[in-house]
C-alpha cells in the first residue's frame, strides 16, 4: 500500500509539472512554441509561455502572456482568437489561425514589424 501511494504521488507530481497544452506554429521565418500552463477547462489563460525562434538569424525569445478571446455581450470570453504577449513596447499576436504578427507602439500609432502566417503542428 505504501508504495502504490508513492507511486500516485510521484504521477500527480508529474502530471502537475508537465505541460499541460503546447502547440508548434511554424511560419516562413519563425518557430514558435506556445505552452498553455493552465490547468485544463479554464476558459481564459494568464500563464502562456512562447518560445520563438527565427530561422534565419537563429536569435530566440521567451515571453509570458495570456489567451486572448473576443467578448460577450455580458463581458465575458466568447471566441477564442488566440495569444498576447507584451515586452516593452513589442506585442507579440499569434492567432488561432495561425497568424504570428508583431508589432511596435510608437507615439504616431502602431508599427507592424512581423506579419506571417503559418501552420499548427
Amino acid at each position: 500500500m505504501r508504495q502504490v501511494r508513492k507511486f500516485l504521488a510521484i504521477f500527480l507530481l508529474i502530471i502537475i509539472a508537465a505541460p499541460l497544452r503546447a502547440e508548434t506554429l511554424e511560419t516562413r521565418g519563425y518557430r514558435v512554441v506556445v505552452e498553455q500552463r493552465c490547468a485544463e477547462g479554464n476558459v481564459t489563460c494568464a500563464d502562456v509561455r512562447y518560445q520563438g525562434v527565427s530561422k534565419t538569424s537563429g536569435n530566440s525569445i521567451e515571453l509570458i502572456g495570456s489567451t486572448h478571446h473576443s467578448r460577450c455581450k455580458d463581458g465575458s470570453p466568447c471566441r477564442f482568437l488566440g495569444y498576447i504577449f507584451n515586452n516593452g513596447p513589442y506585442r507579440y499576436f499569434v492567432s488561432a489561425e495561425g497568424r504570428l504578427r508583431v508589432s511596435r507602439q510608437r507615439p504616431q500609432g502602431e508599427e507592424v514589424l512581423i506579419n506571417e502566417v503559418g501552420e499548427w503542428r
